[in-house]
């Protein structure tokens, strides 16, 4: 198909070919036959390009300010602490694009080679690619329809040469949109490991990831678990705990105990971890003594542990 209108419906919509915006669109006979809403052979494509991905985890969040951006950038660092761990971490939050801070590579930007998009690199075996390495300036806004984001997101996962990597972690804007449609849809042939869900203890937080949980089950998409951010505060010198934001209806547990998920963890409040976003370094390094990191710590050994295991019943399904 030829370059679509910026406020193009989509040819899956509809209103495909019918729309006031295909007025005029070189592709407006096309869409109206519904010959545009075949399978995209991207799908394939990208089948094929993640063949050298062993792991692949969403990480997903009902609500925004939840620090879902910060639990992936800490979820890659943590993996890559072993340098024999490749991880690639992918940012599809297109509107709100904070992973180049909080990774230290603001201002950098993505240079193509004949094999794709080359990722910008924290450390040789954690690579990153983001939305926010092709503006101009990091307080540029993105004003995008859902089809114009759904081609970035094909591209990123099609065009950038992550190489051989162990985990790709593909941190998601807030919510069930159309980046979570696509991303699902473009890596479901790709296999998925599944989706880690961050919630913050208040229910106001916890109504959305009911729904979060929801979509995963509609689109089949296997939940690893929940993890509870933002889980009280504990006082570095007297170690008491304080509850900033009370769990009134149980928190994160009690949701899990009813939906019959896992509880991955929970994260405690620490100043540190703002601190060590804003300086683009990594929490678990800056303060290993950390409540917080011994969680993040746990709760990224969950993950592997489900990833490891998933892996190993594929494996036994393929040789039996």
């Amino acid at each position: 198909m030829e370059e679509v209108p910026h406020d193009c419906p989509g040819a899956d919509s509809a209103q495909a070919g019918r729309g006031a915006s295909c007025q005029g669109c070189p592709n407006q006979r096309l869409c109206a036959s519904g010959a545009g809403a075949t399978p995209d052979p991207a799908i394939e494509e990208i089948k094929e390009k993640m063949k050298t991905v062993k792991h692949k985890i969403l990480v997903l969040s009902g609500k925004g300010g939840v620090g879902k951006s910060t639990f992936s950038a800490h979820l890659a660092h943590g993996l890559a602490e072993d340098e024999n761990t490749q991880v690639a971490l992918l940012d599809i939050d297109i509107c709100g694009p904070s992973i180049p801070k909080i990774m230290g590579l603001e201002g950098e930007q993505v240079h193509q080679s004949g094999s794709g998009w080359s990722p910008v690199y924290v450390d040789e075996n954690l690579g990153v690619m983001s939305v926010g390495f092709l503006l101009s300036s990091p307080d540029d806004a993105v004003i995008w329809r859902g089809p114009k984001k759904n081609g970035m997101i094909k591209q990123f996962l099609r065009d950038v040469d992550w190489g051989e990597v162990d985990y790709l972690v593909v941190d998601t804007p807030p919510g069930t949109s159309d980046e979570h449609l696509s991303v699902v849809q473009y890596l479901a042939a790709a296999r998925v490991d599944g989706a880690v869900i961050v919630t913050t203890p208040q229910e106001v937080s916890l109504q959305d990831v009911r729904k979060e949980i929801s979509f995963c089950r509609k689109v089949k998409l296997p939940v690893i678990g929940v993890v509870e951010n933002m889980s009280g505060f504990i006082c570095p010198n007297c170690k008491k705990e304080s509850q900033i934001f009370p769990p009134t209806t149980g928190g994160a547990a009690a949701m899990c105990q009813d939906l019959k998920l896992p509880l991955l963890g929970r994260v405690p409040l620490d100043p540190h971890i703002g601190k060590s976003c804003d300086k683009g370094q990594s929490f678990l390094a800056e303060a290993p003594d950390s409540p917080a990191t011994a969680a993040y710590r746990s709760i990224i050994q969950r993950i592997q542990e489900f990833c490891n295991l998933r892996q190993s019943k594929e494996e036994n399904l393929i040789s039996s």
